[in-house]
């Protein structure tokens, strides 16, 4: 009787076993089905973070572009600014998956070996915003042209002055290393102005006195160089630095929006605000808001969800045979453009007003 009964469970368990291997079976074949089914192209984008407005416009505008084109869009990015390492694990991912190409803002050099590695293995690489160091570890770069941005902004800042004297706070985004997007912009800025930026590689060159040519001319100073880290708080850190140098300063020329608003700050603060006006560098729906109440002078935008979304159309391209993306005739990356935005319009300058800017913004 127990051998009977032995029999009869082992006979149920053998039935039981059976029955979950199957469905393991058909599971791990349904599972393989859907991946191998799935024949769209692979795009990675590798975000410095998901967090900052900036890079949340990147992605925005790159599903946008991936739904369009039916493309396989993946999203990573790293946890905090300087954060290589998810993206590096983010880039070994997209070449496992067997994506076709990787967009990128890079968080550091440290990233190069696998995106060199990615292109070893067919991937097309680009870099948006800023370029990569080397510029040629990726394919190509789709970025603002910032030191046109610059220009902008200080052919503005000459043509308002009208022959004023000009003097003049920098508040640049370091002092203590180089990178590009902060020579561009400064260098841009003085170029616009109609002033000798005295170096190609290093802000803080020019000379600090003498005359800016632009919108009619007149004479200048510069009363100070100070860095910001691109943040409010560095900017009324620095702004109060520069007006403790010079009390004087009526031209303030930021690295961006944030060190614009704590530049605002501090001269509010010591009753200047009338004095002096800033021009600023970034197009953000906040920065045009800003521009439009009388913060900011003027602002020179980027289209951060404009370099995405062409990036993702240029791999989509690729993959089915179509050219591959090229640098801007006359520059060494392809430029996703920039425009001069102000609520006071100057006679021979061509601007956008807040309203027709708000229109193209990012972080809405």
């Amino acid at each position: 009787m127990g051998a009977q009964v032995n029999l009869r469970y082992d006979r149920r368990r053998a039935r039981w076993l059976g029955w979950v291997i199957c469905l393991v079976v058909a599971l791990v074949a349904s599972l393989a089905g859907c991946a191998s089914s799935d024949t769209r192209v692979g795009v990675s984008l590798i975000l410095k973070t998901q967090t900052n407005p900036y890079f949340v416009s990147m992605k925005k505008s790159a599903q946008e572009a991936a739904d369009k084109l039916n493309v396989r869009l993946s999203v990573a990015a790293g946890t905090a600014d300087g954060d290589t390492q998810n993206q590096i694990n983010a880039i070994d991912t997209a070449i496992a998956r067997g994506d076709k190409g990787i967009l990128i803002t890079s968080n550091g050099d440290a990233v190069n070996a696998a995106l060199r590695q990615a292109k070893d293995n067919g991937l097309f690489v680009i870099a948006l915003d800023t370029p990569l160091n080397p510029a040629n570890t990726a394919d190509i770069t789709f970025a603002t042209d910032n030191e046109q941005a610059g220009k902008l902004i200080g052919e503005y800042a000459a043509t308002r002055l009208a022959g004023k004297p000009a003097v003049i706070a920098m508040l640049d985004l370091y002092n203590d290393q180089i990178v590009s997007v902060d020579i561009n912009r400064d260098h841009g800025f003085l170029k616009g102005m109609g002033i000798d930026p005295g170096s190609k590689t290093q802000n803080a060159k020019e000379a600090k006195s003498g005359k800016y040519t632009a919108g009619g001319g007149g004479s200048y100073q510069i009363a100070c160089h100070e860095p910001t880290q691109g943040a409010i708080d560095g900017g009324r850190t620095a702004m109060e630095q520069c007006l403790s140098a010079n009390p004087d300063i009526n031209v303030v020329y930021t690295i961006n929006e944030p060190a614009g608003r704590g530049a605002r700050a501090a001269l509010t603060a010591a009753g200047k605000q009338d004095q002096a006006f800033i021009v600023t560098i970034d197009g953000s729906c906040q920065g045009i808001g800003d521009v439009k109440s009388g913060v900011f002078a003027a602002d020179a935008t980027q289209y951060p969800g404009k370099m995405a979304g062409l990036g993702v159309t240029a791999i989509a391209g690729l993959a089915k045979g179509g050219p591959r993306p090229e640098a801007s005739s006359g520059k060494d990356f392809f430029d996703t453009g920039t425009s001069l935005v102000t609520a006071k319009p100057l006679q021979g300058l061509d601007s956008q007003t807040p309203d027709k800017a708000m229109t193209a913004c990012w972080g809405k």
